[in-house]
């Protein structure tokens, strides 16, 4: 009986399914699956839609199209298959921030970017089955605004102390051999950790380039062990249908929320601790300049995703729950013109 080849949706399924149910198994003989046509295409499909800049080749999409797609797929693929595969170093443009500072943007050549892309496409969805729920960035059904309601919800049911940890550069300061090292619990293709390893030293012999299509998924990755060390921290602090710790990660930028009642400040010194001494095994450096603790209920009030938080109490003391964007023109809270997303606190009574 001829077997039906496995689609590409199919298999991210059956990956993901696997993933999920078995948290211990290594896959293999994935590495066919990157090479796939069907693979690149849609990679090449998914980097088309964003029609990004060209790296440092200077080749466009219009280009690629004129020479012909098929016949440039085919020549990717065929490098992959022998694994002479080589990536080109990325163009950097540099960003503007706050404070003067610039931060360094990586384009990757359209070529790069597909063979990233399908790598992603035959990673994701194992990784995923791993990924914790208070991470929020760049993920499938996952969105910046379910991570600003999360946290209004949180304190909106008393958490109130609040650990803003900065990590300093945490891009340009990830270690190759230990996101290899992670990747590799749950791989066992050499072929697939080889790609992985020359795409890494393609943009230098630390980082991951932010602009990479799979540097999003990477980071996430390795920071994963931080998520289950707060989930660890909400488990042990469960008390009935409710807990003391709740927390958001988008990338890299993460937010702690921990119960305002005074017999649990405990609990806010010992996950930051922990949280200290995790990003110490992953060698990420904490920036102290920015780093702070915030007490709501002294009018404080903290930044998370381009949105200022404070908390206020319903004037109607009728148990009135939510949340509301200040964005009047002129708004500043803590000293800065972001919205200000003001949680309604309707008292412990209504909690």
């Amino acid at each position: 009986m001829t077997k039906t080849p496995i689609t590409l949706q199919d298999l991210r399924r059956r990956l993901y399914v696997k993933a999920k149910a078995d948290p211990s198994w290594r896959f293999w003989g994935l590495y066919g699956h990157v090479c796939k046509r069907e693979t690149l295409h849609t990679a090449y499909q998914l980097a088309k839609q964003k029609d990004g800049a060209p790296g440092t080749d200077g080749v466009t999409f219009e280009a690629i199209e004129v020479d012909g797609v098929e016949s440039f797929l085919e020549q990717l693929r065929e490098e992959l298959v022998q694994q002479c595969y080589r990536p080109q170093r990325p163009r950097h443009v540099g960003i503007p921030k706050e404070g003067g500072k610039v931060r360094q943007l990586s384009i990757p050549s359209i070529r790069d970017r597909l063979v990233q892309g399908a790598l992603k496409l035959i990673l994701e969805p194992i990784f995923e089955a791993d990924f914790q729920p208070g991470s929020f960035g760049y993920r499938p059904k996952q969105s910046a605004h379910a991570a600003v309601r999360r946290v209004a919800q949180a304190i909106v049911q008393g958490k109130t102390y609040v650990i803003d940890l900065d990590l300093r550069s945490y891009f340009d300061t990830v270690r190759h051999h230990i996101v290899l090292a992670k990747v590799a619990r749950r791989v066992n293709d050499d072929a697939v950790l080889w790609l992985l390893r020359v795409l890494l030293k393609a943009s230098g012999r630390l980082g991951v380039p932010q602009g990479g299509v799979i540097s999003p998924l990477l980071s996430n990755i390795y920071l994963n062990a931080v998520d289950m060390m707060l989930e660890r921290a909400q488990a042990v602090t469960r008390e009935g249908q409710g807990t003391h710790v709740e927390y958001a990660r988008f990338a890299d930028d993460l937010v702690v929320l921990v119960d305002g009642h005074p017999r649990h400040h405990w609990l806010g010194t010992a996950i930051e601790r922990r949280l200290r001494e995790e990003f110490a095994t992953l060698q990420v450096a904490v920036n102290e300049d920015k780093s702070r603790h915030v007490d709501l209920t002294q009018g404080e009030c903290f930044g998370f995703l381009g949105f200022e938080f404070r908390r206020v109490r319903s004037r109607r003391g009728d148990g009135c729950r939510g949340a509301r964007r200040n964005a009047r023109s002129g708004r500043r809270c803590c000293g800065r013109s972001s919205p200000c997303f003001e949680v309604i606190d309707p008292g412990p009574s209504q909690r």
